[in-house]
């Protein structure tokens, strides 16, 4: 015979009801003003109104010819690619490194990697930028291509070591008994097992490449532009232009981060960020 249990009154305090307001208090704002660009880039004339008198899709086209964006998105592309490949070309072996090895000094060094990372961009790219001006770098896309690598490298290291981590190293131990060479253990061993930590790191080194501002607007001239760094120009620059146009522009540069976002957390747990900080006395 069943017997009817008394129910809990589930009941929140007063601080954890101030804290789910602030919550949705910041998510109401967040939404009303990526909902007021939207229609703004797709509205008709907007004065005074809750609402624009009509609506067109004429804005997008219109911005795409005025400022150029192929051009723009092509270099932004271009920029990306080269920062993800040398930044996992030399970010992978230096995580294998500190993920396996234990030598002096390792703890301050990871604290030098990580240093990009947690400082602002501002602070090393007026210096950064400066110093590729003097040797002519800057202006060009090598010039913004090298001052992303600064924060990409690190973080490409931070993203890796807790992937390295979860593999077991007997699996490598056992490979290099049975006569294989290192190239062999990571074509046949480490590759395959790393694939998802190198692909995610990618889709987030291209992420913030995409959206670094401070040290592509330092060292990009004319012909270097990624999208952020010209939406920032259309804002700014001389002249009499549509607000419906910038705001068209936001709208692309908006959708653009947030399919590259959801791609990367499709691949990638936050939470393994921070895994080596537990897992790893040393650090």
């Amino acid at each position: 015979m069943a017997v009817d249990r008394p129910r809990r009154r589930l009941t929140a305090s007063p601080a954890a009801w101030l804290v789910w307001g602030a919550v949705a208090l910041f998510f109401v704002n967040l939404a009303g003003l990526i909902g007021s660009v939207v229609v703004s880039s797709l509205g008709t004339r907007w004065f005074d109104s809750w609402l624009p008198m009509g609506y067109t899709t004429r804005w997008y086209s219109w911005a795409w010819r005025e400022f150029g964006l192929l051009d723009v998105l092509v270099t932004t592309l271009e920029v990306s690619l080269l920062v993800i490949v040398i930044s996992v070309a030399l970010g992978v072996p230096a995580s294998y490194v500190l993920a396996r090895r234990s030598f002096p000094g390792k703890r301050a060094l990871t604290m030098v990697f990580l240093l990009p990372v947690l400082m602002p961009p501002i602070t090393y790219g007026i210096p950064l930028a400066t110093m590729l001006y003097k040797v002519g770098l800057a202006g060009h896309t090598s010039g913004v291509v090298l001052a992303n690598l600064v924060p990409s490298v690190p973080f490409v290291i931070l993203t890796m070591t807790p992937f390295i981590e979860q593999i077991d190293p007997t699996i490598e131990r056992a490979a290099r008994m049975c006569g294989a060479t290192t190239a062999q253990v990571f074509r046949g061993i480490l590759a395959p097992l790393l694939l998802p930590g190198i692909l995610a790191s990618s889709i987030l080194v291209g992420v913030r490449t995409v959206g670094m501002f401070e040290l592509t607007f330092l060292t990009a001239g004319p012909d270097s532009q990624t999208l952020v760094v010209a939406l920032y120009y259309s804002m700014s620059a001389a002249g009499i232009r549509a607000q419906q146009s910038v705001d068209a522009m936001a709208v692309m540069y908006t959708s653009m981060m947030l399919v590259l976002l959801v791609v990367a957390l499709r691949f990638v747990n936050p939470t393994q960020l921070v895994a080596q900080a537990t897992d790893d006395p040393d650090r």
